[in-house]
């Protein structure tokens, strides 16, 4: 599998240098909370992506509202992470995320298996290297072209970053932020790092302009260049250039490829708070949510049949 991964990432590199006018895009754009409108006046279905994700908001759509304050309820007790009975504005993010974000611990998931070689349900660095590299260290240079040390040092680096409590062992939080770093906070250096080493080809520790335009597109003399290079050039001297020194530092690197403009989980959080808050005290009790279920997850239908069968969850 590791090695059908790695066949995979090399196809897509010859793919992306054999179509010289298609652009790479290097920003990690957030995902959306919903593909719907937020305006409740029109209803609450961004709410409900919002706070449940999408798929799980079709489950609700079918249930009785008897069934859906049900399992409301048992959300709620979810959310309230320290157990005082009561959801604040920090909570509530913090699911809205982790609900936008399912479908990336599904694909840890799937994978968590064939790392965690002897079954104790962590991964350390030693089954993941074993498993990701072991055919290839016999091999210190391999025909394909590819420099599979340098590779491993890079995903160690990444792994010790990831790795919170320096014990080179991961859990599955820990390692979700290894396979997936542009989401978790702490990893966001590590991810500027490893994209100025990939585009800063003469090694100073900057990107300048033909190192930016270059890592997008792969010129050749018998071909136009097309539109979209001489914006990304007014772009690269108007805006990722903000101290106008010709070249972009870690800092413009991370405002570029991670941009902080709008966080969609806390406003969306702020939202349901200020919905929901009937004593005004800034934080939300069970029976506040549960009287605001239509807003969190109100059902619509009163169609019993399949929809009211149980998820082990609830």
């Amino acid at each position: 599998m590791i090695r059908l991964l790695l066949m995979c990432f090399a196809l897509c590199v010859v793919y992306a240098t054999s179509k010289p006018t298609e652009k790479k895009d290097r920003v990690h754009h957030d995902e959306p909370l919903s593909s719907h409108e937020h305006d409740d006046a029109k209803g609450f279905d961004y709410d409900h992506e919002a706070f449940l994700g999408r798929e799980e908001a079709k489950t609700f759509d079918d249930l009785t509202p008897e069934e859906s304050k049900r399992r409301l309820g048992v959300i709620v007790g979810k959310i309230d992470e320290n157990k005082d009975g009561f959801v604040t504005e920090e909570e509530l993010k913090i699911w809205i995320k982790k609900a936008q974000k399912k479908y990336i611990y599904e694909n840890v998931d799937r994978q968590w298996k064939d790392f965690d070689a002897d079954n104790d349900g962590m991964i350390s660095w030693e089954e993941y290297k074993n498993v990701t590299y072991g055919t290839y260290l016999d091999d210190p240079e391999p025909d394909d072209g590819y420099n599979y040390q340098q590779m491993m040092m890079r995903d160690e680096r990444r792994f010790k970053t990831a790795d919170r409590n320096g014990d080179l062992i991961a859990n599955k939080e820990e390692f979700t932020a290894f396979l997936h770093p542009e989401d978790y906070e702490h990893m966001k250096e590590i991810v500027v790092t490893e994209t100025m080493e990939d585009i800063d080809k003469d090694g100073d520790g900057f990107i300048d302009l033909k190192e930016y335009i270059g890592d997008m597109y792969n010129h050749e003399e018998e071909m136009e260049e097309p539109d979209w290079v001489a914006t990304e050039r007014e772009q690269f001297a108007e805006f990722r250039d903000k101290n106008k020194d010709g070249k972009m530092d870690k800092e413009e690197t991370m405002d570029w490829i991670l941009p902080s403009d709008y966080d969609h989980a806390d406003a969306e959080a702020k939202h349901l708070v200020y919905e929901s808050d009937a004593n005004k005290d800034g934080k939300l009790n069970k029976e506040e949510i549960i009287n605001k279920y239509d807003l969190f997850v109100g059902s619509q239908a009163t169609d019993f049949g399949e929809a009211l069968v149980r998820h082990d969850e609830f």
